[in-house]
């Protein structure tokens, strides 16, 4: 039998590589073992489930899968950080907000968050920024509509950056504006402006903001690598 495994059953395999390997007897199990892919085994009387040979190398080969999306992703999350530095923003990557939906609070992680430079509240404008590099991933979260109204209570902007050919901008709820990442690495697309919204950031975003450190220029980057005698903190 060839096995089509689900993200159910790659998820199993990785919860019995790392258990004692006790069966939950259910119908994954039943598919794995009928491709092969685990073993039954017996001591004592007692049954567990082990790994063949055909299964760690099918784990090993969707490890090497998922570190391809997450650098593809977290490339991608640097090209949009970078451009909102070249826009003159501050930007952080994987900034932990709390945020209310609804009557409840929840915490939210955008992929990038910025805010313009600027010492006048009403002028901050904080954006979101949402990368996705695989439809899956996308269609996923685009049914998690919680994930969205806490993006809008801490911005007053949210954009979707979609790696190229994996949707089109018809397919994101008009709450979002849409750019598309070019393969190439060329400038971000912009294919639906986002709709702008007034927000006034709560005072537990400016604490957020406060204990973290906004990403440095890569032009500040590189000269901290350079001359030790030019290194010196730049001045404001």
């Amino acid at each position: 039998m060839t096995a089509r495994l689900t993200p159910a059953h790659e998820r199993r395999l990785r919860e019995l590589w790392r258990s004692a390997g006790w069966p939950c007897q259910d119908m994954l199990e039943l598919e794995l073992l009928a491709a092969g892919l685990l073993e039954r085994r017996w001591h004592e009387g007692r049954e567990t489930l082990r790994l063949t040979d055909a299964g760690v190398a099918r784990l090993a080969d969707t490890l090497v899968r998922n570190r391809a999306r997450r650098d593809a992703h977290e490339a991608l999350v640097a090209r949009v950080a970078q451009a909102m530095q070249q826009a003159g923003r501050l930007a952080w990557r994987g900034l932990t907000l709390r945020a209310k939906v609804g009557e409840a609070w929840c915490m939210t992680m955008p992929d990038v968050y910025s805010i313009r430079h600027t010492t006048v509240e009403d002028y901050v404008e904080p954006v979101v920024h949402e990368v996705k590099v695989r439809r899956a991933d996308l269609l996923a979260d685009l049914k998690r509509p919680g994930k969205g109204a806490a993006y809008r209570f801490v911005s007053s902007q949210c954009w979707y950056v979609l790696a190229e050919g994996i949707a089109q901008a018809d397919e994101i709820p008009p709450d979002y504006g849409v750019m598309v990442a070019p393969a190439d690495g060329g400038a971000l697309d912009v294919l639906r402006a986002a709709p702008r919204r007034p927000c006034r950031l709560p005072l537990g975003v400016w604490m957020a903001l406060a204990r973290a450190t906004p990403l440095a220029p890569q032009d500040e980057a590189q000269a901290w690598l350079g001359d030790e005698s030019q290194a010196q903190p730049p001045s404001f």
